[in-house]
């Protein structure tokens, strides 16, 4: 009921080896965020959940048909897909520490294919990719 009130958005799952859309698990961001901080007051230990429901919306906004990527055990943020266009999204709040981007960055290297690949961070840095993984600060992206 709460989907059918645009209260809450549901993603399902893409078995991104299998090419399918899985039938479970399917993942729920809210559509306003003043909604969540009103029932469960601002967290600042929350952040890096925040920053992923507004990617979320944003790529909504972009058109984007979104999923979440299933890989093997693992989880892509977001498979993000266009007519023409297809993108694999994480996003963190942070990839200071190296066992973090090293967790974040398999995920991704995982995917076989040769779609674009991108690690949303608040992060401001001089490196900008991995082994062909953009690294992108995420205010910039949100006002591209």
């Amino acid at each position: 009921m709460l989907c059918d009130t645009f209260i809450f958005s549901s993603v399902q799952r893409y078995d991104v080896k299998g090419k399918q859309l899985l039938k479970t698990l399917k993942k729920y961001y809210i559509i306003d965020m003043g909604f969540r901080n009103m029932i469960l007051g601002y967290r600042d230990a929350d952040r890096g959940h925040i920053l992923e429901n507004i990617v979320y919306l944003e790529l909504l906004r972009r058109e984007y048909c979104v999923y979440i990527g299933k890989v093997g055990q693992t989880e892509v943020d977001f498979i993000a897909e266009k007519p023409n266009e297809k993108i694999y999204i994480q996003v963190m709040e942070s990839m200071q520490s190296p066992e973090t981007r090293e967790r974040e960055l398999r995920h991704l290297q995982m995917i076989a294919d040769n779609y674009e690949k991108i690690i949303l961070s608040m992060d401001r840095s001089y490196i900008t990719s991995y082994n062909g993984i953009k690294a992108l600060n995420l205010m910039d992206w949100l006002l591209a």
